[in-house]
Order: structure tokens, then sequence, then C-alpha cells
């Protein structure tokens, strides 16, 4: 069935003039049934208002303590899974990339209740209640079950074994504490930038610069984790450190109810998954109907948008691939061109009672078409999270066989992160004070880089860091006595991989909140947050894959392969080398998707408005 012809169409605008026909009259029933619903919705919006720094740092605050108690299981967990399960190093290595992938995965779900039906706060509330609950399990399991004896693990005093209701017991509260601590993620991260009014100046460059504080104060919260907390479980002291870890996430629960007259709330927007199922719903049965032109697209009148909550979103023709258009008839419509049809009002509609699985607004055909505008850069982000990865597993394990004394102070190789996290506080300082005000001046742009073009720096410092590693393990196996397991070669060593590391997560993980909670609709905020976690989460499995490929390979022949039990037969350094080639690999990717994404533009006040960049320098310069 084709679209209605321009008659018909004219009566899609509402413009007051009284247009005495069947269409028209049907057409305004279906608007006002809309604009009902809307009515109800805003004023659903938010239902407090204070907000500001104040309720900000609060969060920023929470957000330190729940990263220092995560981090205080998860930075030693390797050698926590070696030394005292007496796991491999391979074994090790893969678990706790299947742990990490799992937590950040966690994040999709705590995105999604937040999102749709609780709301960033009680998500955040009831996401750390069961942090909690993982880290009292982590303890007593610990405690009672696995170190013995006392002071074992320490890597000379040998655990016995472990009966295999503990290791359970164990893998429980871990994956508990996985749960917990991804949930809380992007409801934070977006419940922290709630705090901001978009619509008034000072408050928007205030959200843009939330989200550098918001991976500061993590780092921060870490960076005792990986010195004070490491340096007791180094020691043998594994219960001690979780103790001190379940303290700081009670003393971040209570700190953030604390803060709970002070919040602005947003109420949660409704279940996005139907909305988007029936754009592609509604295009298919539509199938042939030609899409109208973008004036001629259903929407409904007035500032905010059918969708709870949400403001109007302008129409885009982004996905339309103009190139195929000369070749393929019109009548085919590749690429999300297609989604328009959801948005083109035929004789049925106006003949039926609004049906949303037939007629959709712009607004929620342009929330389907941004979710996959999203996902290709989302997808070259993936490598980068295996890079990022290491620091937790083999970074961990090469420092573990080199020398790690400073006269007779024994330095946990774990704790060697701590330059990244050193990395990251000062080149957020750089960034903001000095980076921020020259690219500025040299672009125009008052926000310096555009967040597309960090997260393409960010790929290049990830891929130097990782030759950075395989010229440290080239180094080491150069200072390998026979017999001995360390390698002469001091652990500092390792420092120039760690600042790299930590300097592409300034220009990463900070421009990929930036961007995807930015470049999300209204109506999914949290979802475009937890992408950035989703992101490090397929990272941690692809890592662990890459092991399993790399080892079955590299394994034939009776040979030790590259990440054998004694690092001092095998060569991370070849497995380093290999995932800077597929960094770069990806690099190149990134460039042709990152010029070809273009900003969604919301209506603001009846005035279109890009949501943080504008057109015309997204990527120009990376």
């Amino acid at each position: 069935m084709d679209s209605v012809d321009p008659s018909t169409n004219a009566a899609l605008k509402v413009t007051g003039e009284s247009v005495i026909s069947t269409e028209n009259v049907a057409l305004n029933r279906i608007r006002t049934e809309e604009e009902q619903e809307i009515a109800n919705n805003k004023r659903s919006i938010i239902w407090k208002s204070c907000g500001g720094w104040n309720a900000a740092s609060i969060l920023l605050a929470n957000q330190c303590l729940a990263t220092l108690a995560f981090f205080g299981v998860g930075v030693n967990l390797v050698l926590f899974l070696t030394r005292v399960l007496g796991q491999s190093n391979a074994d090790a290595a893969n678990n706790v990339s299947k742990w990490t992938g799992t937590v950040y995965m966690c994040s999709l779900i705590g995105a999604f209740l937040s999102d749709s039906y609780w709301g960033r706060y009680l998500t955040c509330a009831v996401f750390q209640l069961i942090l909690v609950s993982g880290l009292v399990l982590v303890s007593v399991s610990s405690w009672f079950f696995l170190i013995k004896p006392d002071g074992c693990g320490d890597g000379e005093l040998a655990c016995v074994p472990t009966s295999s209701a503990g290791v359970a017991v164990f893998y429980l509260a871990i994956y508990l504490v996985a749960f917990g601590y991804g949930g809380h993620q992007p409801s934070i991260a977006t419940f922290g930038a709630d705090q901001f009014d978009e619509s008034k100046p000072k408050e928007k460059k205030s959200k843009a610069a939330y989200f550098s504080y918001f991976y500061f104060a993590l780092n921060f919260g870490s960076l005792f984790s990986n010195t004070l907390l490491v340096y007791f479980e180094d020691q043998g002291k594994w219960t001690l450190g979780f103790l001190l870890s379940l303290g700081s996430a009670v003393l971040a629960l209570v700190s953030f109810l604390f803060g709970t007259p002070g919040y602005q709330h947003v109420k949660p927007c409704g279940n996005p998954l139907p909305r988007v199922a029936q754009v592609f719903v509604a295009s298919v049965k539509k199938w042939n109907v030609i899409p109208a032109k973008a004036d001629e697209l259903y929407e409904v009148e007035g500032p905010e948008s059918a969708i709870k909550g949400s403001r109007k979103i302008l129409h885009s023709d982004d996905f339309e691939l103009q190139k195929w258009s000369l070749i393929l008839s019109r009548q085919t419509h590749i690429g999300i061109r297609f989604l328009d049809k959801a948005a083109t009002v035929t004789e049925d509609d106006l003949c039926h009672q609004k049906n949303p699985w037939r007629l959709c607004t712009i607004s929620q055909v342009e929330e389907a078409k941004c979710v996959l505008k999203m996902l290709p850069i989302w997808l070259c982000t993936i490598i980068y999270s295996v890079v990022f990865t290491q620091m937790a597993s083999l970074f961990v394990e090469q420092g573990d066989v080199m020398n790690s004394y400073v006269g007779k102070f024994h330095l946990p190789a774990a704790s060697m992160s701590a330059f990244d996290i050193c990395s990251v506080l000062v080149c957020t300082g750089i960034y903001r004070q000095i980076l921020v005000p020259l690219a500025g001046r040299l672009s125009g742009n008052t926000r310096g880089l555009t967040e597309l073009q960090r997260m393409g720096i960010g790929l290049i410092i990830g891929m130097l860091a990782m030759f950075a590693a395989g010229a440290t393990e080239i180094e080491r196996l150069r200072h390998v006595t026979e017999g001995e397991k360390a390698s002469s070669l001091s652990i500092f060593w390792q420092i120039p991989q760690y600042v790299l590391v930590g300097a592409s997560e300034v220009f990463m993980y900070v421009g990929q909140l930036e961007f995807f909670n930015g470049q999300a609709p209204d109506g999914i905020k949290s979802l475009g947050s937890s992408l950035c976690m989703a992101s490090i989460s397929l990272g941690n499995y692809v890592s662990s894959m890459l092991v399993n490929m790399v080892m079955k390979i590299t394994t034939t022949g009776g040979r030790p392969g590259w990440i054998p039990d004694d690092l001092n037969t095998g060569h991370i350094d070849r497995f380093y080398f290999l995932i800077a080639a597929l960094t770069a690999l990806d690099f190149v990717i990134y460039l042709f998707c990152a010029n070809w994404y273009k900003p969604i533009t919301i209506d603001d006040s009846h005035k279109g408005i890009e949501m943080e960049n504008q057109e015309d320098d997204v990527i120009t310069g990376v």
C-alpha cells in the first residue's frame, strides 16, 4: 500500500486550520490520544528539584568507595586463584577475564532496570546491597574454607587443597560482587549526570566535566585497593583485605542513602524494547509502502515526544545508502531509511484506532536508529578493552616473575597498577587544564577534542602500550637465569606499559562515557552509559577466547606455548604483539565508522540542537 497523497499529508501538520475531511478527523483523533499521554507523562519527568554539584559530589564519593571495595577483590584475584586455589596461569587468566566480563555485562541489566522500571536511585541502592552481600560472603568463605593454614597464599606458604564446597561458595560470592558492582555502575554514572540541567549553559558544561571527575573518582578509589589492600593480600592476609573492601562498600551505601534528600530524580521512561520492536514491526508491515518525505512523517505536536519523559528527536537520513540508491530501485529502500516506513501515515492508519505496532512517531523511529548508529562505534571499542584487561591478568603474571624487591621490601606485582591509576589522575588534569584550552584555540571548538576524536587517540595509545609490554617481556627473558623462577630484570620496567594504558583510558573510557550518554535518547540514558561497560565485558571474553586459541595453536607438537605455567619457557611478548596488531586493524575500521557517524538532533524548545556535538566537528582531525 502506498503512503497517503499530498492532500492527506497536509493533515499531518495540524496547524490549527480547519480541514474538513475524514482523514483529518481520524488523524486528529490519533494526535489527541498521543497528546493526552504526553500531558500525563510530562508531569512525571522530575519529581524532586535539587541536584547540582552538592548532590553530584556525594555520588562521586560513592563511586570512589564502591570502586575501592570492588577492586579490593578484583585486582589481586588472579594471584588468589593461582596461590590459594592452585589454578594454572592460563586458567587463572581466563577465569579472571570471564569474571570481569560478567561484571560489566551485568551493567546492561542495571541499565535496563534503571531506564525502564526502577529509576536510577532505586537501582543504585539495590545493587549496592547486592555488592555488600557478595563481599560478606567473600570474607566468610575465605576465612572459614580457603585460607588454611593462616597466612598461606603469600607466594611462599602453600595453602592446603580446598574443598569443592569452599570453592563453590567463593565463586558464588565473587559473582555476587560482579552482579552488584556491574549493575550499580551505569546507574550511578547517569544519576550523577541527572543532577545537571542541560537547558542551562553553565550546568551543561558541568555535566560534561562530571564524566571526567567520575572516572577520576573511580581511579582514585582503586588507587587504595591497588596499594594498601594489595599489600595485605600479597602478604597472605587475604581475609583482612576482603574485610576492608566490605567496610568500604558499607560506607559507600550509607553515604549514598545520606544524600537522598538532595538528589534530583528523573523517573523511568518505560521499557524501550517494545518501542524499538514496534518500529521494526511497523516497517515490515508497510514493506511495500514508499517512505514519506521528512516533513510528512508522523509526529505529535508540542516539544514533548510520545515517549514518556523524553524530548523529541528530529528526523535524520544518516543511514540511507545514497551510493546504492542510484543502482537499486527506490522501492527496495536498502538501509535504515526503511525504518521511516513506520512513521509514514497510510490510509489504513487513518481508518483505525491508534496502533503503535503499525504507526510510530518520528522520535520513536529515531530512537531505534540511534541504537543502530551507535553499534558500529561500540563494536570498535571491544578490541581496546582486550588491551585494558591485560592489566588484571597477564601484566600481573608477568610482574610476578620479575625482580620485585626494593632493598628488602617486596613490591606486590598487582600494586604496579598504581602507576596506571596515577597516570589516569595526572592525564585527566592535563587534559582538562591544558589540552582542552589548547585544542579549543586551534580548532575553534570550546570543548577541545570531540568524544570520537578522543576515542581514536585512546586506541593509538593502547596499541603503543602493547608494544611496550612486548618489549619489556623480551628484555625480561634475556635476564632469566636457568633454574630461577623470577627474572633479574626489575619490575619497574613495567611502568611504561601501565602509564600508557592509563593515558589511553582518559581518552577512550571518558570519551565513551560522554559519547554514549550524550548520544543516547532520553529514554535510554543508562543504557548508553552501560555500553561503555559492556565493551569492557566483551573485551574480557574476547581476551579469554584469544588466550584459548593461542594456547591451542602454540602447544602443538609438545611445545610449551606462548602462555605456559612457567612463563620463562613461553612467549607472552608475541601475544602482546598480536593484540597490538589487532588494535591497529581495529583503528582503521574505527576511522571509517567515526567519519560515517552523525550525531542525533533533539528538538529543544522548538529549536533543533545537536546533542553534545556539532555535525561538522564529529571526527575531523582524528
